[in-house]
């Protein structure tokens, strides 16, 4: 199963619209802030969450489970994380997720601990202290393992980022 995991849209609903359509994944997950009415965001299996640029009302946090993964899914300015992943970990351990997704930062970030897989796609739109827009696709395997790959808006990989996961 694929996964589609992007942030911070910003109002680009054209630019988020095309990337799913490059991506071609199972679901959707956005992190917040796509700062655009909800009838414009794609028409897919969809788990979006509102940001603190957001308008529309749509749920702050959500929990969406696919090949037997359960994922927390926040914008992640409720839980400071432009300074510290701790808060999201414990909310993260609350859910008993395997993967949390968020954004907020604009910037870039996997990282398993404690069992589980932190993940902020970057912003397809306005990347803070990355050199390029970015969102991620996750791979759920059959054998549980996770891989997670990193694009650019124009669908080439970003190589420094991503990787593959083993969770228990």
């Amino acid at each position: 199963m694929r996964v589609l995991v992007i942030s911070d849209s910003h109002g680009e609903d054209r630019l988020l619209n095309r990337i799913v359509e490059q991506a071609d994944c199972d679901h959707v997950i956005h992190c917040g802030d796509f700062c655009t009415d909800t009838d414009r965001l794609p028409d897919r299996s969809l788990t979006v969450v509102r940001g603190n640029c957001d308008w529309e009302l749509v749920p702050e946090e959500q929990i969406w489970e696919g090949a037997g993964r359960r994922f927390f899914v926040t914008h992640g300015h409720r839980y400071q994380v432009n300074t510290s992943l701790m808060s999201i970990k414990y909310k993260g351990k609350e859910a008993e997720a395997d993967i949390v997704c968020f954004g907020h930062s604009h910037f870039p970030l996997c990282e398993q601990s404690e069992n589980m897989l932190f993940l902020n796609p970057g912003s397809i739109t306005a990347p803070r202290g990355f050199p390029e827009p970015t969102y991620a696709v996750v791979e759920l395997k059959r054998n549980g393992d996770i891989r997670v790959t990193y694009y650019n808006p124009n669908g080439k990989v970003v190589s420094r980022l991503g990787g593959s996961y083993s969770l228990a």
